[in-house]
């Protein structure tokens, strides 16, 4: 499994509070409506990711903000 990068654990964070699939289902909810095309791929590659881990790996991922 690839480690998520910082900029994936940001936009990961705006999600936070969900299980793997309502984080995965929520960040494909916005995606039509992102305007910026690097931010698009940067939802694609979280969702990706999400989609390939199980719920127990995804429970050890560290959702801590960079600033």
């Amino acid at each position: 499994m690839d480690k998520f990068t910082v900029e994936e654990i940001n936009l990961m964070c705006v999600f936070e509070g969900q299980d793997r699939t309502g984080m995965i289902a929520e960040i494909k909810n916005v995606i039509p409506h992102i305007q910026d095309s690097d931010m698009v791929e940067l939802a694609e590659q979280v969702t990706g990711k999400l989609e390939a881990m199980s719920d127990e790996e995804f429970a050890q991922v560290a959702l801590d903000a960079a600033e």
